[in-house]
């Protein structure tokens, strides 16, 4: 299987792997040497962020990651998807952002907001 060289579609695999649960692999794989992020919940580092999305795999082995839509700009990447943390999960919106350099992930962003119950737009998050 050929590794992906757009880095929409790394992003998108990046995040279907660590959703999948093979966290080390995607890491391997596709972050860059002094990767950052900025998800407040945790350090700034890649391994934190590792370590929490491990965390999050075991805790949640029936996880969904659906791909809405991606966008990029130049070395800039934006996916917007659906997640679930298991199949009775309403799931919630997250947005991913993320910033290459020499074909991997330099730097990522994350906002999420969950899936209300009801809600008065017809349109939905979707």
């Amino acid at each position: 299987m050929n590794e992906p060289a757009i880095p929409k579609d790394i992003a998108i695999t990046f995040l279907r792997l660590v959703a999948s649960g093979k966290v080390r692999e995607a890491y391997d794989k596709y972050i860059a040497p002094g990767f950052r992020h900025h998800n407040p919940y945790f350090p700034g580092d890649a391994e934190s962020l590792m370590a929490a999305m491990e965390e999050s795999a075991a805790k949640n082995p029936g996880k969904t990651f659906e791909v809405q839509r991606a966008l990029q700009d130049g070395s800039l990447v934006v996916v917007h998807s659906r997640v679930r943390q298991n199949p009775s999960d309403r799931g919630a919106a997250v947005v991913h952002l993320f910033r290459f350099e020499g074909g991997r992930i330099a730097e990522m962003w994350d906002v999420g907001q969950a899936l209300p119950e009801n809600s008065p737009n017809e349109h939905g998050m979707f």
